[in-house]
């Protein structure tokens, strides 16, 4: 599965400005073109809304993104007290292993995994340790995103335990583990599509998900 870069430093469209509006407006345009239901926290979240970049194939065909509560994160190191409280969204397409857009190649199939993966890395973005210094953070993060990777690829290992949440109103199981950069989940919606979600300063026990009837509303 490709991906796509966040727009912005901090993960989400700027809109102080017209270059920020533009941006934010070609965002939500990548969401409007998916064949595939958004989610996002449900009408029990009354705090600022936004969006981050869409994830495409190489043949341009929407594969997931990520929608935003709370407090749009920035890199942050574990100095100091963490003010921030976000919870990302995650929807990912559910997708059989298929041919690629130009014919060269297969692409793998997205799963609960796919959603885990894409929510860990995405919880890493805006971390480091405060005693690293910025020149060491690639290695640092190199190597954490392989762990987040290989723990997505095990979701019925240690490091990950049952949670309940509601999605459109019904129970669903997700997998769900903590580290000391926030919490990570992972499950499965009923309309064939994987829920990932990552956030640190808001408890996942509370969250529900449900889809987005109009994802202009987080622009």
């Amino acid at each position: 599965m490709e991906t796509t870069s966040r727009v912005g430093a901090d993960g989400a469209p700027d809109t102080g400005t017209a270059e920020g509006v533009s941006a934010a407006r070609l965002t939500a345009d990548g969401y409007l073109k998916a064949s595939f239901p958004w989610y996002g926290l449900d009408e029990a979240f009354t705090g600022p809304r936004w969006l981050m970049q869409v994830g495409t194939a190489a043949d341009g065909t929407v594969q997931h993104g990520a929608t935003g509560h709370g407090d749009e994160p920035s890199v942050r190191s574990d100095a100091g007290e963490d003010r921030q409280r976000f919870a990302v969204v995650v929807t990912v397409a559910s997708s059989p292993v298929r041919r690629s857009g130009d014919g060269t190649g297969v692409l793998d199939a997205t799963t609960v995994s796919s959603a885990a993966w894409l929510a860990g890395s995405g919880l890493l973005a805006y971390t480091w340790p405060s005693q690293m210094d910025h020149t060491l953070r690639d290695d640092w993060l190199d190597q954490q995103t392989e762990t987040a990777f290989e723990l997505a690829d095990d979701l019925d290992g240690p490091a990950w335990s049952a949670l309940s949440l509601p999605v459109d109103g019904v129970p669903v199981d997700f997998h769900y583990r903590e580290s000391e950069f926030g919490w990570v989940l992972a499950g499965s919606a009923h309309g064939g599509v994987h829920i990932g979600a990552y956030g640190r300063g808001m408890s996942a026990y509370g969250l529900a998900f449900s889809v987005v009837g109009d994802i202009t509303s987080y622009v």
